[in-house]
């Protein structure tokens, strides 16, 4: 059995704004499964079901992201399930936006309700896919900067990351974390540089050389009208 914990904050006060891309990319990863959020129980939303043989329950804590970490024991504890049968989806300051990163394991990193959820459960050793939102603008509130939503100019890499994120999700549970970070961990290459076109100049022929050609050719054409078999033709001095 896997459990999905996806993060954020409850109510239409806090719906896509940054804070909950967890609650929106484990949308996808429901979609894709045929799973409805259509029960509550633990202090959250869930749905559960079947995929590729493997029981899978989906979880949105209802506690607000500061106390994720109530939800998720208290799952852990109804289900007799340990963090190494969990992933946690949440949104991370740290990465650009369109970007994402998992990991088996790790600390909080300054993120509330992974602080919440590390606390409640006495453990760092569980996978976690992380959404980037990027950091907030020099001087900003970085509350504000989390609790406020995209510009529109983000929005593809935004929904991107969303879909990749939930392809991320999938992989894990039916790959392991070994394969998924083997996947979305890659760094896009840098294209290399051009290598400039090297261009091959023709030597310059010098006034004095094509004089001297002139004359060889001009004595060489009177010799052919007289039949001579060679003249003896003199070199202009420069």
């Amino acid at each position: 059995m896997k459990i999905i914990f996806g993060l954020g904050n409850y109510g239409d006060k806090y719906s896509h704004t940054r804070h909950n891309m967890g609650f929106d990319a484990i949308d996808i990863v429901a979609k894709r499964m045929g799973i409805s959020f259509d029960h509550e129980k633990n202090k959250s939303m869930y749905g559960q079901g079947f995929f590729e043989g493997m029981k899978v329950i989906l979880v949105k804590p209802l506690t607000y992201m500061n106390n994720s970490g109530e939800s998720v024991a208290m799952w852990l504890r109804d289900k007799m399930l340990t963090t190494e049968d969990m992933v946690v989806i949440y949104d991370d300051i740290s990465l650009e936006p369109g970007t994402i990163r998992v990991r088996p394991k790790g600390s909080a990193g300054g993120h509330n309700g992974m602080k919440s959820i590390i606390a409640c459960t006495g453990s760092q050793e569980f996978d976690r896919v992380r959404i980037g939102i990027g950091d907030k603008p020099e001087g900003g509130d970085l509350i504000e900067h989390v609790l406020g939503r995209f510009a529109p100019a983000d929005f593809e890499a935004v929904n991107k990351s969303l879909e990749t994120a939930a392809d991320a999700v999938i992989t894990i549970i039916r790959d392991g974390m070994d394969k998924a970070m083997n996947i979305y961990n890659q760094k896009p290459a840098k294209p290399k540089p051009e290598k400039p076109e090297k261009k091959t100049e023709k030597p310059e022929v010098s006034k004095v050389d094509e004089n001297v050609q002139d004359s060889v050719e001009r004595e060489a054409s009177k010799a052919e009208e007289i039949g001579q078999d060679s003249v003896k033709t003199e070199v202009p001095k420069a």
